[in-house]
């Protein structure tokens, strides 16, 4: 008898050592010049390692240290705190459509992937000034797990990589100069943007009808921006009185991004300008994660239409938010998508 429960008892230690081995586990480090003449040289390499034991798919997340996007990556911070402004993209990207897509990087425990990122093209230094900076990368990953779900990974992060910066602080942005409507977009693609365009019409319009004419909490209020309040919810008719008030048949829409796992993305202050992604043309004209949806999520972020943010990603995580931190859903792009696209419909 104790033999036996000295085996299953073993057995049971040796099961349970194997299931912490596997975790997922990963590290981040970054590094780069200490000292630069001028922000469009302060470009810094994150390198991503498997700690692990398990080959890992970690998902190439546009706002992650695995993307060259230039988005919101790193917490910058000067001695008092002060920080430049993010003036690089925001974009529409979904985990599980990225994951669907083959969007990742596939690392052998052991392996290292660098990645360049060019701080200039998404922060400007002119308000807090030259001098010293402590600079962070975000540490959040995205795996695929074996049986194709998706789950978080915080890899360990060396100390904040320290930059001293000078010169020119800030990168202008070329602009157009005459509006193209469209940039790099085949007959094809121009023919389903002229359907999505106007199904965000639609979308649009009939938004900003039931936000205005529905003063109190519903179903389909509650679920994407929580629980109801007056000023959250003439925020939200704020928004979508700005955004209905688009054209969206005149923006500019640029084809040429190339990136299977997103959807789409903007400069929030360039407004009517969008750069769409390989999954947007994977995406149905109407209903859930739609393309005229993504046109919605995008025209949000605009600094004209009330410069949403990204908060969650993907219907279960908005819902989600609504309910922890209905004031980041009233601020959530996503969550302007859902209850635009409303699929499934909801009162």
């Amino acid at each position: 008898m104790f033999s036996n429960t000295l085996r299953a008892t073993l057995i049971a230690l040796a099961s349970l050592a194997v299931a912490v081995s596997a975790e997922p586990s990963l590290s981040l480090k970054v590094t780069g010049p200490e000292s630069v003449q001028d922000v469009d040289n302060l470009k810094l390499v994150a390198t991503i390692t498997n700690t692990g034991d398990e080959t890992l798919k970690v998902l190439n997340d546009p706002r992650g240290a695995l993307s060259q996007m230039a988005t919101n990556t790193f917490t910058i911070t000067d001695a008092t705190g002060a920080r430049p402004s993010f003036t690089g993209i925001k974009v529409k990207y979904v985990p599980s459509t990225a994951a669907t897509a083959g969007a990742f990087t596939i690392l052998a425990p052991g392996q290292s992937v660098e990645v360049e990122h060019n701080l200039g093209a998404a922060y400007n230094f002119t308000l807090p000034g030259a001098g010293a900076y402590d600079i962070h990368a975000s540490n959040l990953f995205y795996i695929v797990n074996p049986d194709s779900s998706i789950s978080t990974v915080y890899a360990d992060s060396a100390s904040a990589h320290s930059a001293k910066v000078s010169g020119r602080l800030a990168v202008a942005r070329p602009r157009l100069g005459k509006r193209a409507t469209y940039v790099g977009c085949s007959s094809t693609r121009q023919t389903a943007l002229v359907s999505a365009a106007s199904a965000a019409q639609s979308y649009a319009s009939a938004a900003l009808s039931y936000a205005s004419s529905h003063t109190s909490a519903t179903t389909r209020y509650t679920t994407w921006f929580g629980t109801y309040t007056t000023a959250r919810h003439d925020t939200i008719v704020s928004h979508f009185s700005a955004i209905s008030a688009n054209t969206f048949s005149s923006f500019t829409y640029d084809c040429t991004c190339t990136d299977s796992g997103t959807y789409a993305y903007v400069y929030p202050s360039d407004f009517g300008h969008i750069y769409l992604c390989g999954a947007f043309w994977n995406a149905p004209t109407t209903g859930t994660d739609s393309k005229g949806g993504t046109i919605i999520h995008e025209s949000s972020h605009f600094t004209a239409n009330g410069g949403t943010d990204d908060h969650a990603y993907g219907q279960s995580a908005c819902k989600s938010l609504a309910i922890s931190n209905p004031a980041q859903a009233v601020d959530n792009a996503d969550s302007h998508e859902y209850f635009a696209e409303n699929n499934p419909a909801l009162a």
